[in-house]
């Protein structure tokens, strides 16, 4: 459940962020250009919830989506 809710509030927060888009686009470009994405915002998440270490969270939000494919594909129920 904590898993969960953290999962949305990050969810809501970036898609608050990215959200920003004026007529130019500029702000979108800068909204990606600081950051992070949503593959690593997963990664982060899951690790976490997984490993409950700083250092391998930080080791999957450089992976991204690859760790989250990963986590999918290899997880017991």
């Amino acid at each position: 459940m904590k898993f969960l809710l953290i999962l949305l509030f990050f969810c809501l927060f970036s898609s608050f962020a990215f959200s920003q888009i004026n007529t130019s686009g500029a702000a979108s470009e800068i909204a990606m250009q600081g950051g992070i994405g949503l593959g690593s915002l997963l990664a982060v998440v899951i690790s976490w919830e997984r490993n409950h270490s700083i250092l391998w969270a930080i080791f999957h939000a450089i992976c991204g989506w690859l760790y989250v494919i990963y986590f999918i594909v290899v997880r017991k129920n």
